[in-house]
């Protein structure tokens, strides 16, 4: 079951050499419904990451408070998952391997762990690499068993923090329609930052645009372009137009401070 999740005042602040300060995101309040797939876009270094580190509870804000389902968050929890652009698997373990290890974690008897991550390895159609190893996968499939791996634990949070920005155009088109079809098929809530426009416009439900250092919300479009949708249309182009336009604003913001 979904859940919503909440930023209510949350800032962050990192201390530096010398005494310095460095303030990674502003104060911000931020809803994101339950079930809601929403990409975050902003300048480098805006504090997309870091958004996203403070609700998967691997790191904790300045001021202010996070909560899932109305919960504060109060530390890393497998019903939160995080997705990095490098598919983080451990190369040293097969497909299969890496699919099982939070299920090793959480208990889970071998043969059960066994039938649910090829279960899982089918569901992101990669029947049949079950025995391979991460040297013998493309960068699309790794991040296919990075997927498959995330929702062996079950999450109702699913946070991707450029996940597809290393992959071909071809691929990431392919992982885009993968993605939304387990999205709506397991109603996850999605936060997903990219620095590509167009992504954000053919996923989301709601784009949320981050000002320049230290970021903070500035401008939400909801995306009302009917499902399926493709990078190239139209109605995608428009959108990602419009978006780009206040990104520049803010990028141009920033340059002259």
């Amino acid at each position: 079951m979904a859940m919503n999740i909440e930023l209510r005042g949350v800032s962050r602040r990192y201390d530096v050499r010398d005494k310095n300060v460095l303030d990674a995101l502003d104060v911000t309040d931020l809803s994101i419904a339950a079930g809601e797939f929403v990409c975050i876009v902003g300048p480098s270094g805006c504090g997309k990451s870091t958004l996203l580190n403070l609700i998967a509870g691997l790191d904790t804000p300045s001021t202010g408070e996070v909560l899932v389902g109305g919960k504060p968050v109060r530390g890393a929890d497998p019903s939160r998952v995080l997705i990095f652009q490098d598919a983080a698997l451990f190369p040293w373990l097969t497909a299969q391997s890496n699919v099982e290890f939070g299920l090793r974690m959480q208990g889970m008897p071998a043969k059960q762990r066994a039938e649910e991550s090829s279960r899982l390895l089918d569901l992101v159609h990669l029947k049949g690499f079950e025995r391979a190893y991460v040297h013998e996968l493309s960068g699309g499939m790794r991040q296919r068993v990075a997927i498959a791996r995330a929702l062996a634990v079950n999450p109702v949070v699913l946070l991707m923090d450029e996940p597809f920005g290393a992959l071909d155009a071809m691929t990431r088109d392919l992982l885009h329609a993968e993605l939304e079809r387990l999205w709506a098929d397991r109603n996850l809530s999605v936060v997903f930052v990219t620095h590509n426009v167009r992504e954000a416009a053919r996923l989301a439900d709601r784009v949320v645009l981050l000002s320049s250092r230290p970021g903070r919300v500035v401008s939400e479009f909801t995306v009302d372009i009917e499902r399926p949708r493709r990078m190239d249309s139209p109605e995608v182009s428009s959108l990602a137009a419009e978006i780009t336009d206040q990104l520049r604003t803010e990028v141009r913001r920033h340059a002259h401070v």
